[in-house]
């Protein structure tokens, strides 16, 4: 899976610079201009998945190719700006733009937002790609009765849009794109379609991005600024991981959905927004409710309505439709030509429990096709970990010793790329997934040739 891809255009050389050595750093495919005319340039050979753009540059306004990228639909953008006000701001965000950077602003800052915004890339692109699979007005592939269900309630509710929604679902059944379904079929399809990941910040950071701040509200509170919910207003607020919410957010979040008020950071008056809430997890909330850990009151004002999505492994019969799909999906995108999976690579692929959803096979799908040897997906092509006959569906206790034996390093590199695959590439993650620090992964991934 290719790295994430950023344009930086800045005519400040330093700036440029420090970004994109700290971006490279985290592994990102970075490119930096000096002016439009370079940027322009760049984007003949480069789709970036994010583009930081500064607002005053020597050849016209960054703006100008704000409007140019949003038109393309392929690219995210934050605008970036010395010159700030809240005007400006707003005319940006109203214009496209993801979120808005004042300068000088904070590393922890630049990598929030651009988390984010890389969330965001990648939800519209998978939402592209299953518009292309049957289904919801053509949107989502649904052969299982349970997954059709799912659907069925989703064309009911979606018009009603004042009310709140709770998509239930493990990682990656595809619960973002439900959020952004039931927002394209309701009356706020032309308003925004605002993402907040409650587990991406800590607790004082996740209040100033959900409700804003007034100037001088804390130390770096130089020019008010406003929150996601604000900037949601006349469209969706979609609340993903909301298990992770802290209490006294849950408070406030509980306030904003029954009375449809909030106030920022260092506020005195309370502001209105009109703004339909739809919020997913994969954790179990009702447990969290009894154990105390998640509010009771707004777990039941979160699901008036209650969707639950089915895991990939109990609809076996829709892999081969999503394999098709992302296959073509990603032969545009790397320029290949693969027809199609032989007969023995789809019985494994029907076989594997998938416990990353349709997220890992699409990952998978990814890799196959960049690394396919010929036409066709043979066996051969998949991961170690899927060639054999037997899956591990589940623990390593549930392992047993084949009669011949098996070669030791081989299921370790397997399962190294597989942790891989269900982290999106994230080492960290892959480690934690093995129970490996990042030096025992980092020495692992270089022991297999994994770390290019």
């Amino acid at each position: 899976m290719r790295s994430a891809r950023v344009l930086v255009v800045d005519d400040d050389r330093l700036i440029r610079t420090v970004i994109s050595e700290r971006l490279t750093s985290e592994g990102l495919e970075v490119i930096a201009a000096d002016c439009l005319e370079a940027a322009r340039a760049a984007l003949k050979d480069f789709t970036p998945d994010v583009a930081l753009l500064d607002i005053r540059l020597p050849d016209g306004v960054g703006t100008d190719l704000l409007q140019e990228l949003v038109a393309e639909g392929q690219t995210s953008c934050i605008i970036m700006t010395a010159h700030a006000t809240v005007e400006l701001a707003v005319e940006a965000l109203r214009m496209g733009a993801w979120d808005f950077l004042e300068k000088p602003f904070s590393r922890g800052r630049l990598e929030a937002t651009l988390r984010s915004t890389l969330e965001r890339t990648a939800l519209q692109r998978e939402v592209r790609a299953w518009r292309e699979m049957g289904g919801l007005k053509g949107k989502i592939i649904a052969g299982s009765p349970a997954m059709k269900e799912v659907l069925d309630l989703v064309e009911q509710i979606a018009p009603a849009d004042h009310a709140t929604v709770l998509i239930e679902g493990e990682t990656g059944t595809g619960k973002g794109v439900i959020a952004r379904s039931i927002h394209e079929l309701s009356p706020r399809a032309a308003g925004p379609f605002v993402t907040v990941t409650c587990s991406a910040l800590a607790e004082s950071i996740m209040e100033s991005e959900l409700f804003g701040h007034e100037k001088g509200a804390f130390t770096d509170a130089r020019t008010m600024k406003l929150g996601l919910v604000e900037i949601a207003d006349g469209g969706t607020l979609f609340l993903d991981e909301i298990g992770e919410l802290s209490p006294p957010l849950q408070g406030k979040l509980l306030r904003f959905i029954e009375e449809k008020t909030f106030r920022r950071v260092g506020g005195t008056r309370d502001l209105t927004v009109d703004a339909r809430v739809v919020a997913a997890t994969n954790r179990e909330l009702e447990e969290a409710v009894e154990a105390g850990e998640f509010r009771a009151d707004l777990y039941y004002r979160l699901r008036v309505v209650d969707l639950r999505l089915p895991p990939l492994r109990d609809r076996p019969g829709d892999i081969s439709r999503m394999v098709t799909t992302f296959i073509d999906e990603f032969n545009r995108e790397l320029g290949r030509s693969v027809q199609g999976v032989d007969d023995g690579a789809m019985e494994r692929l029907r076989r594997h429990p998938w416990p990353g959803n349709v997220r890992e096979l699409r990952n998978l799908v990814e890799r196959c096709v960049l690394l396919a040897r010929g036409d066709l997906l043979t066996v051969a092509d998949l991961p170690v970990g899927l060639r054999g006959g037997a899956e591990t569906a589940g623990s390593t206790a549930q392992l047993n010793l084949p009669p011949d034996g098996l070669d030791l390093e081989a299921l370790e590199r397997s399962l190294v790329e597989q942790a891989l695959l269900r982290a999106e590439g994230n080492r960290t993650e892959a480690g934690a997934l093995l129970g490996l620090s990042r030096h025992q992964i980092r020495n692992r991934l270089a022991k297999y040739g994994l770390d290019a």
